[in-house]
This record gives structure tokens, C-alpha cells and sequence, in this order.
């Protein structure tokens, strides 16, 4: 009795014998080459890393708008030290928010809402400086507590390393007036042993004089 499973018909039909090596060597068409992307991110370090929502106010509709979903990043650069917020929609990886964290920055928690916090910056998202006011959620409050935790960190960071600048530029110019005034001391010392060289060297000079006039009185 014939079978109706098609895939045992297909094995019946099939022929018995083995696959044959013809030999043949077959090319691939186009050859692809590795190419290097560049991310932007390649000089700076990760500092937190977190799956969340990101939403931005819009003053004209007086309402929060969806900005995207992914990824938002602290990025720590290894020479200057600045760090910035980073955000990327998951699929496109779309910038969605690009700003640095400065030491004038906080962010608070979104009222009636552990999973969500708000904070003020000048974004560079899309291409030009734009005052924004964002709202991050994340799927748990603990991440959103990481998040301020570090964001607060990060503005604290950048407030010492700017207090450090500034008291650096600071001893600098101390140095560098005092490094003046002990030259204009020295210059003025200078002069001051000049000028005593130079009188001691005249008063053998005026004393002959003296000597000449006197004996020219007497001869008289």
C-alpha cells in the first residue's frame, strides 16, 4: 500500500545512488572585503550602559514626545577626561541624544514615576545645539537609581577637574609673576651695583682733580 506522507514519497522517488564528486570548484561571485566602522566611540570608555526609553518635551505641544529606545551610555574620554551621554535607537542605531555632562547639570526623579528621571542639557543630537528637556525610563527602578547615581557622579567629577583647571591656571600665573618680579629684583640689583662701580671709579678721578686745583691755587 503506497504511502501519502509526501516526504516518504519523495525518499521513494529518490534515486538510490550516492552523491557523485564532479571536481568542480565554484568561485563566489563578488569578493566582499572587511570594512572598518567607526563609531565615534573608539578613544572613550563605557562608564554605564542601559536599556531605556528616551523622551523629550516638546514646548510648542506642551507634551512629552518618544525620542527613541535603546541604548544610553556615559562615555569617558581617555585623554581630556570629559565625559558625555550617549543615546542610540536599538535598530537604526540613530543618535537620539548627544550632549556632555557638565558640573552645572542634575537630574531628579520624574514625578510619580521611580522608573523614570528628568534633567536639562544642550544636545548635539541632530546636528545643532538645541536646549532640550529630557525624560529617560528604564524597565526598573534600580537602573533608573544607577543612572542618577552616576549622572550625579559624573557632574561632581567634572566640577573638581574644573576647580583643579582653574587652581592650576591659577598657580601658573602666581609662577609666573613671581618669576617677573625676582627679574625686574635682579634687574634693579644690577643696576644698583653698576651704578656703585661706577662712583667708586670716579672718586680717584675727582680726587686728582682736587689735588690739581689745589696746587694750581698755591702756585698763584
Amino acid at each position: 500500500m503506497a504511502s501519502n506522507d509526501p516526504e516518504h514519497k519523495e525518499d521513494e522517488e529518490a534515486p538510490a545512488g550516492e552523491d557523485e564528486d564532479t571536481g568542480a570548484q565554484v568561485a563566489p561571485i563578488v569578493k566582499l572585503e572587511e570594512v572598518a566602522v567607526s563609531t565615534g566611540e573608539e578613544d572613550e570608555d563605557a562608564i554605564l550602559d542601559l536599556k531605556s526609553k528616551l523622551y523629550r518635551f516638546d514646548k510648542d505641544g506642551n507634551q512629552w514626545k518618544e525620542r527613541g529606545a535603546g541604548t544610553v551610555k556615559f562615555l569617558k574620554h581617555k585623554v581630556t577626561g570629559k565625559v558625555r551621554l550617549v543615546m542610540r535607537q536599538s535598530k537604526t542605531l540613530k543618535i537620539c541624544a548627544n550632549h556632555l555632562v557638565l558640573p552645572t547639570m542634575t537630574v531628579q526623579e520624574h514625578a510619580g514615576n521611580e522608573k523614570s528621571c528628568v534633567w536639562h542639557a544642550t544636545d548635539f543630537a541632530d546636528g545643532e545645539l538645541k536646549d532640550e528637556l529630557f525624560c529617560i525610563r528604564f524597565p526598573s527602578i534600580e537602573n533608573c537609581k544607577n543612572f542618577m547615581v552616576t549622572f550625579e557622579e559624573v557632574a561632581e567629577s567634572q566640577l573638581k577637574k574644573e576647580e583643579n583647571k582653574d587652581a592650576s591656571a591659577t598657580a601658573g600665573l602666581l609662577e609666573k609673576l613671581t618669576v617677573e618680579e625676582k627679574k625686574s629684583g635682579d634687574k634693579a640689583e644690577e643696576h644698583e651695583t653698576a651704578t656703585k662701580e661706577k662712583e667708586s671709579k670716579s672718586e680717584p678721578e675727582k680726587a686728582d682733580t682736587e689735588k690739581k686745583a689745589e696746587e694750581l691755587t698755591s702756585s698763584a
